[in-house]
């Protein structure tokens, strides 16, 4: 399963099948779909900061069939800022998402209407069998201090961008958890490649996450 399919596991409410947090997900979802290719080794980025450029490696196949189509919009994107490609290709991509997993059988598409006039459609749980693992190895990491693998990791990095550490854990644990998510973010766990996509797309979603905040604050 994606990261980014697995982000979207847990910020909808299984019962409600409505999105409980992260008001900034669509750039997550953007970030995890890069760093899913920086860790295929599809995708690179070449200088750092403001100086990094998205390179392309490979557009072969990935086996995954979201992935697949937009690894093609990432290859058009060839050469820019990763924070210019970010917003291009969240667009549709939460859909997508949302639509393989159902196909899955993870997910349910339920159509439904908000106060029985605007059509509107919810995703509750089906299958609810890898997000109860994907918690259960969550909190191992983020509560019990067990190192995690590089994958959870990744997705660990991505939560910690932004800021939605503190749902996928218990209130009690949150304080811990918010800081064992901060030091596994900035340790030493995947590949340079990897680690470098990492750090730019989390950097990219945290600021992303930041500015609607700044602006309501300033209206």
């Amino acid at each position: 399963m994606l990261l980014a399919e697995e982000l979207l596991l847990l910020a909808y409410d299984d019962h409600t099948g409505r999105q409980a947090w992260g008001s900034n997900i669509d750039y997550a979802l953007a970030g995890a779909v890069l760093i899913e290719l920086a860790d295929l080794d599809h995708v690179r980025l070449d200088g750092t900061g403001r100086e990094a450029r998205l390179v392309v490696r490979s557009t072969s196949p990935t086996g995954h069939p979201v992935l697949d189509a937009w690894q093609g919009k990432v290859a058009d994107q060839a050469g820019r800022k990763p924070k210019d490609v970010v917003g291009k290709l969240a667009t549709g991509l939460r859909e997508r998402l949302l639509d393989h997993l159902a196909q899955r059988g993870i997910l349910r598409r339920e159509r439904d209407r908000i106060l029985g006039l605007f059509p509107t459609t919810r995703w509750p749980a089906h299958d609810s069998t890898h997000e109860a693992e994907l918690r259960a190895h969550l909190r191992r990491a983020l509560v019990d201090g067990v190192q995690p693998e590089p994958r959870l990791a990744a997705l660990i990095a991505l939560l910690h961008a932004v800021d939605a550490v503190p749902r996928v854990v218990g209130a009690a644990d949150r304080k811990l958890a918010k800081q064992r998510a901060k030091a596994i973010a900035e340790g030493n766990w995947a590949s340079d490649a990897t680690r470098k996509a990492i750090e730019e797309m989390t950097a990219v979603v945290a600021t992303a996450a930041i500015i609607p905040v700044i602006t309501a604050a300033g209206s």
